[in-house]
């Protein structure tokens, strides 16, 4: 069965690691705060300028002022700091972000990826995607896997305007969690319920199985 919204946060969380810095992008991963293991502590970093951001808040505590860049009302844990937005871009430029967490609209074997825009569509912008791509080591891209047509995301070739060029190094949809090396995909995880042969046939990109492939746990 394909994974929900929030198993997908709830995965990436588990690639989090004690200390690391955190930037997350618009949409899914924005969740991933709500699932950071027991015993880790992270700052997670919102480009709008915010370092230290805490789960969604209850309707007791919102205050409408603090939001993350996607506009959502968040809160912030101890020691967080607030800053200008061309202070946060500063830090992500700089190389100071450990792992960066960002939606996309498609990712091919060479790790380019494609998540701003399609052509013919009114878009609001590419906002801080490209100095993410761009400042960030280790980047984990999270989406379907396929199109509501049936169409992969994961390509030989990205067919939509890039984001940035070979910078993707792992990707989590909502059937696999595959890693991008030597210019192939390579399956780590399956989603449970969910069968090699299922994720190969919505894979365009070439796919290497090495033995059995476990399922993920959650």
């Amino acid at each position: 069965m394909a994974l929900s919204r929030n198993q997908l946060a709830q995965r990436v969380a588990q690639e989090l690691n004690d200390g690391d810095y955190v930037n997350l992008g618009i949409g899914i991963p924005t969740l991933v705060p709500n699932f950071i293991p027991d015993g880790i502590e992270v700052m997670l970093q919102s480009e709008n300028g915010l370092l230290g951001m805490g789960v969604f808040p209850t309707e007791e505590n919102v205050d409408a002022d603090l939001i993350n860049a996607g506009k959502q009302t968040v809160t912030m844990v101890k020691g967080a700091s607030l800053f200008s937005s061309a202070e946060s871009f500063a830090m992500i430029r700089g190389g100071h972000v450990d792992l960066t967490v960002l939606g996309a609209f498609e990712v091919d074997v060479n790790g380019n990826i494609a998540s701003y825009m399609i052509p013919g569509k009114l878009i609001k912008g590419m906002g801080g995607a490209m100095d993410l791509v761009a400042g960030a080591d280790n980047i984990i891209v999270t989406m379907t896997h396929a199109s509501k047509y049936g169409d992969s995301k994961l390509l030989t070739n990205c067919s939509l305007p890039l984001t940035g060029k070979g910078c993707i190094k792992k990707v989590l949809t909502d059937l696999a969690f595959i890693e991008i090396k030597n210019g192939k995909f390579h399956l780590l995880e399956r989603a449970p319920g969910v069968s090699v042969e299922e994720i190969i046939k919505l894979t365009e990109g070439e796919l290497v199985i090495n033995g059995d492939v476990p399922e993920m746990q959650f």
